[in-house]
Formats: structure tokens, sequence, C-alpha cells
């Protein structure tokens, strides 16, 4: 038998899988890579007998390859809140997939464990941008404010780290900083020796503030559009610029663009907090476009379609 655990590189999937081998420990290959490489399982091959964990990618998006891997005989636990579309039929899937806006992968799996390793769960719910839903996971772990702030930076980093179009946009792969977490069952001891949560902190601090000088484009009641120029710094910060800002501003919808080297652009969207739908809606009408309700983003988009995602935007949240 043989054990595979498939994760997004991002707060939600690092986490979903740390409380799971908390839980459950297993030797398995590890399957990841930056966070908008969803398309994993195609990088698994197993047979009879042989058991696949899935964590924090669309299962849409990866149909075909779980068809496969259900018909060569492998069992699939599949854990996600990215849209599904139809789920196979088929004896040897356990599927938890929920959708709704202010859920992520690792409160499911919380869910599942009974609350086990709950610090984590609420570290990567920080990350994904879920913070009230953050805060409501960890009423029963009675934390103080300072301590609360400092589960929400880390999965802020965790989930910063994620972002790249390359692993070599990185400070660390997304296996080597699950490795990194793996030792810990408490998230401050983490925080406290790791020499990784340093590494992270120092870079997402010169990041971050690099971002936040950059012009606003387009700054309208609804929605306002940044432009990025396409460089590892923006590669990396992208994301949490986007989580940012839409802090900052609950009732406005956000678009980071970056250009990218054939003209066309790479594109990050944010949903209003106060209305936290319609971003996978907007981005899927678009080519490499996908995500969930509150975030989602357009891997390519062509130069020429520029206009046309304006307008799309406007229509969605203006």
């Amino acid at each position: 038998m043989k054990y595979a655990d498939v994760f997004n590189g991002d707060a939600d999937g690092i986490c979903a899988l740390h409380q799971l081998r908390l839980a459950e420990p297993r030797q398995s290959e590890l399957i990841t890579g930056v966070k908008r490489d969803i398309s994993l399982l195609k990088r698994v091959q197993a047979a009879a007998g042989d058991c696949v964990t899935v964590l924090d990618i669309s299962l849409d998006k990866n149909r075909d390859d779980l068809i496969r891997l259900l018909d060569a005989g492998a069992s699939v636990f599949y854990c996600d809140h990215h849209f599904a579309g139809d789920l196979p039929v088929a004896d040897r899937l356990e599927a938890h997939i929920n959708t709704d806006a202010d859920v992520c992968t690792s409160l499911l799996v919380n869910a599942r464990l009974g609350g086990a390793h709950l610090p984590w769960a609420v570290t990567a719910a920080f990350g994904d941008n879920l913070f009230a839903a953050a805060r409501t996971a960890a009423i029963p772990l009675n934390l103080s404010a300072d301590q609360l702030s400092r589960l929400e930076h880390l999965g802020t980093l965790v989930n910063y780290n994620g972002y790249g179009v390359t692993l070599d946009d990185l400070y660390i792969t997304p296996d080597d900083l699950y490795r990194a977490i793996a030792p810990y069952d408490d998230p401050f001891a983490f925080m406290d020796e790791s020499p990784a949560y340093t590494q992270l902190d120092e870079g997402y601090a010169a990041d971050i503030r690099q971002a936040r000088e950059l012009p606003v484009a387009i700054e309208e009641p609804a929605i306002a559009m940044i432009m990025m120029p396409d460089a590892p710094w923006t590669r990396r910060v992208s994301g949490v610029y986007g989580n940012e800002l839409a802090r900052q501003f609950p009732d406005r919808a956000h678009a980071l663009l970056t250009e990218l080297p054939d003209g066309g652009y790479r594109i990050s969207v944010r949903a209003p907090l106060s209305n936290k739908t319609g971003a996978d809606e907007l981005c899927m009408q678009f080519p490499t476009g996908g995500g969930r309700k509150a975030a989602a983003g357009i891997n390519a988009l062509p130069a020429a379609m520029l206009n046309a995602f304006i307008d799309a935007f406007r229509r969605m949240y203006g």
C-alpha cells in the first residue's frame, strides 16, 4: 500500500494536512506546488489498495485524474471548499466539500477531527482571509488578544509563501514548509523556534512595504484595481495584499493585475467582505480563471481581454 498527500501550497492546504497527520501519522509522498498550481492529481500514480488524500484543490479542475485514480482501484479522501461540480459516484471516494464563503478546508478537517488541533485550523482561516470565522473558531481556545494576533500573522505568512508563478519565487517550497511545521503540535512553539518562521516574517515585511506604495489604477466606490509590475516580490505578495485591502475597504471589491512579459495579466480578485460572493463566477468567465466565491484569480488574461474583464468586474460589483 502506498500513501500520497496532495495539498495546495498555501496556509489552508498546509494546515489541513498538518492537522490530519498529527491525528493520523503516516509516511507519504507529498505532492504540492505554488498556490495557483491546482492541477495536482495529474502527478499522482496509484494502484489498487493505495490511499490518496487531497486537500484544498478544486475537484472540478482535477475531475479526470480523480476518476483515473478511482478506476485504478485507489481510495481517495477529498476535502475542499472550492467549486466542485458533480461528484463522481464511487465507493472508494470519501468527499467533504463545502463551498460556503465562510469555510476553508482546514476548518472542515478540524470538524472531522473534533477540534483536536484547532489552533492550526484557526491559523489557516486567518491565512484564507476568513478573519471572522477564525475568531469564532478560536473561542474555545480562550486566547489572549496577543495570541490571536500571532496566529493571524502566522496564517498570513504561510499563505504569503504560497504565492508565486514558480517555486523559485518562494522563500520556502510548500513541501519543505510543511516539513518545517510538521514537528509542532503548538503553532506558538513553531513561531518561537523555527528559522522558517523568521525567514518568512522578514521577507513578508519587505514585500508588503513595497506593495503599499503602489498607485491605484482605478478607484471607485464599489471597485478598485491595482497594477503591479512582474517581479518576484509582487508575485509573492499580491494575494495577501489583496486580502489586506479587502479588510481595509470591506464594501469594495479589489483586483490586483500583474503585467506579464507577453502583455497579458495575472489577476487576483477579492470580493467585498460585506458581500463575499461572485469572485469565482467573475474569473471563470475568462480563460485560466477559477477560485472560490470570496477570492479567485486568472492565471493569464490576454491583453485583448483586459477591457472585457474591467467591464465584467464593474458589472459584478458596481
